[in-house]
């Protein structure tokens, strides 16, 4: 069957849930993984970057290059989240990392990517803060009208985790958010409503452990040591796997339904810094370039990720 594979950049923060998003993106045949970069959130950018070589280490990446980018948000200082742990990826581990790291900074290897390749055919996959992403718009605008979308987690409509109405990933750097947003290119906000339906549940332990490889054992230790973390901190039975929601989407529309709304960011509210505040009132404006992620297809959703074990193999 012939098929147009999907041209992405995973800009990342591993983090539990990114290194699934990386295992999804490297492992489907649909998914042309352009470049992973990283970015301080979960952790220190220094512990996110070693994290992201080791899971590539982990699963046979070795074509795709690694670039570390921002250390810190554009205005406020940086605050790691507990529930990844001291490393980012506690509860395994990790092999000492065999990929090499580019020389260039995450920021200008995004802005080469996107203009050596053709108009309108990569996307952009932030899946931590979005300094990097604001930073590459700001300093080369010309990759603006050329990336074809940007399918981000982050934020929520209806919920927050990281203050009563923000959710983490935007909290972290909500002035690059409010850049990333207000671009004139195509944003699909996948954020808590989504993946929190998105929840690693005894069934999903039990057939990635019956995959029984050496990476969906990695991948397990994780997901146990998330799940013990995600109970302790935010009542989860089950741990909601939040990152590869978008390489999902992006793999089948049809796993996750969307709708298109004005989306803005929150930056002066004492109580709502960092609030991603979606208007779905009617009318929506037809030159309305956001949309958020409302229903995922569980099914499907676990489908691909358990796919995508097989094949790395």
């Amino acid at each position: 069957m012939f098929f147009l594979t999907k041209k992405i950049i995973l800009d990342c923060d591993p983090g539990h849930d990114d290194a699934v998003a990386m295992i999804l993106a490297y492992g489907n045949p649909e998914i042309d993984l352009l470049a992973v970069t990283t970015v301080a959130g979960n952790q220190t950018l220094e512990k996110v970057t070693y994290n992201a070589r080791s899971v590539s280490t982990m699963i046979g990446m070795t074509d795709v290059p690694i670039a570390a980018g921002s250390s810190k948000p554009l205005v406020q200082a940086h605050e790691p989240a507990d529930v990844h742990g001291e490393s980012g990826l506690d509860g395994t581990e990790l092999p000492e990392p065999e990929v090499p790291l580019s020389d260039a900074h995450a920021v200008d290897l995004i802005i080469e990517t996107i203009m050596r390749n053709p108009a309108k055919t990569v996307s952009l996959v932030p899946t931590g803060s979005l300094t990097n992403i604001a930073l590459a718009a700001r300093k080369e605008p010309k990759i603006v009208d050329r990336v074809k979308e940007v399918v981000l987690m982050g934020g929520g409509y209806h919920e927050g985790n990281w203050s009563a109405v923000a959710e983490f990933n935007i909290i972290t750097d909500p002035e690059a958010a409010y850049i990333v947003f207000n671009e004139n290119w195509k944003v699909t906000m996948v954020g808590l409503d989504l993946t929190h339906q998105a929840l690693a549940t005894p069934e999903v332990f039990n057939k990635i452990k019956n995959i029984n490889t050496q990476p969906s054992k990695f991948l397990g230790e994780l997901l146990e040591f998330f799940k013990a973390m995600y109970k302790e901190s935010q009542g989860f039975d089950s741990p909601p796997v939040h990152d590869p929601c978008t390489i999902a989407y992006l793999i089948d529309p049809s796993v996750v339904d969307t709708m298109s709304v004005p989306v803005s960011i929150e930056l002066n509210g004492n109580l709502t810094r960092g609030m991603t505040v979606a208007d779905f009132r009617y009318p929506i404006p037809e030159n309305c370039n956001t949309a958020v992620a409302t229903n995922l297809d569980r099914n499907k959703f676990w489908e691909l990720i358990y796919d995508a074990l097989k094949n790395i193999g």
